[in-house]
């Protein structure tokens, strides 16, 4: 083991573990002591949810994301299946394309979320139908979530979860799993439904993959507590989710740790680059629950 990471992987064991990568190991370790010293009261973390706190795969085979559950559902007709395949095979190579950058990604972002967005509604959902559509979809969250959202519950940490998926949906799939605690706060995509229940829209201003940001969240006045928690734990799976963070009042320390799911060596370096840990092809929640028990440890 190299001399910069010993004391680190010492104190937290998981941080050897092969998955895990670091580009400047002495850095993840001042940050650490930094944020275990400000305390607990000082800590929030600020979450993607598709393929971060959800699993990419199981048994070699895909795990939904939020749209995927109701694109792959009963509620679509399979015409719209086939078009919303169409979508996904076509932006789905551009927002992972490392050699883009997000300025060229956005308006094609917007378009691929504005168009599935279309065909949903065309489908006229019913709201009292998306928890069979959970309960019979193949999402999991990732292994481990139970002590994780515990974690952060039992110690009074805000969980924002920032997700330019279905909100309805995603909401449902931790409802589910039992641990949607009064901790957590989502920030996503809403359905509107009309009076009898049936979709007619999506609420408010598109969340997509480069416009996710706590900034959005203060600005509305409900979370005044945030003002003093100047200590981030950013935890994502692209790099469009490495803005969820701006517009923390005050921040001070920030730690990235990014879920690296596909498409492993062309953007491994994009990855460690950006994140300060980076998780390759980790289906579990082991290293961030290591650092949280760490990081609310009394020492």
């Amino acid at each position: 083991m190299r001399d910069d990471m010993q004391y680190i992987c010492e104190e937290i064991p998981e941080l050897s573990s092969p998955s895990v990568c670091m580009r400047d190991p002495p850095r993840v370790e001042e940050i650490i002591k930094t944020m275990q010293k400000a305390g607990t009261s000082t800590i929030q973390v600020i979450s993607d949810f598709d393929m971060t706190l959800t699993r990419f795969a199981y048994n070699g085979k895909r795990c939904p994301t939020s749209h995927n559950i109701l694109d792959n559902s009963k509620l679509i007709s399979e015409e719209c299946k086939a078009q919303l395949k169409d979508l996904l095979n076509t932006y789905y190579p551009i927002e992972i394309d490392s050699k883009r950058t997000a300025e060229e990604k956005l308006p094609l972002m917007v378009e691929w979320w504005t168009k599935a967005h279309t065909l949903l509604v065309q489908q006229r959902i019913r709201k009292d139908m998306l928890q069979d559509v959970v309960k019979e979809s193949d999402a999991m969250l990732r292994e481990g979530y139970q002590l994780f959202f515990d974690h952060l519950q039992e110690h009074s940490i805000p969980l924002l979860i920032f997700s330019a998926g279905v909100g309805d949906v995603l909401e449902e799939v931790i409802r589910q799993a039992g641990v949607f605690h009064p901790n957590v706060k989502v920030f996503s995509n809403y359905m509107d439904f009309d009076e009898t229940g049936v979709l007619k829209a999506f609420k408010g201003e598109l969340i997509h993959i480069y416009n996710k940001r706590e900034g959005a969240l203060l600005n509305t006045g409900h979370f005044q507590e945030l003002k003093s928690r100047h200590n981030v734990l950013l935890v994502g799976d692209s790099l469009g989710d490495l803005t969820m963070a701006d517009g923390v009042h005050s921040m001070e320390n920030i730690l990235k740790i990014g879920f690296l799911n596909d498409k492993v060596e062309e953007r491994k370096t994009s990855y460690l680059n950006a994140y300060d840990i980076v998780l390759v092809k980790d289906e579990t929640m082991e290293v961030l629950n290591a650092l949280l028990l760490h990081l609310t440890s009394t020492k």
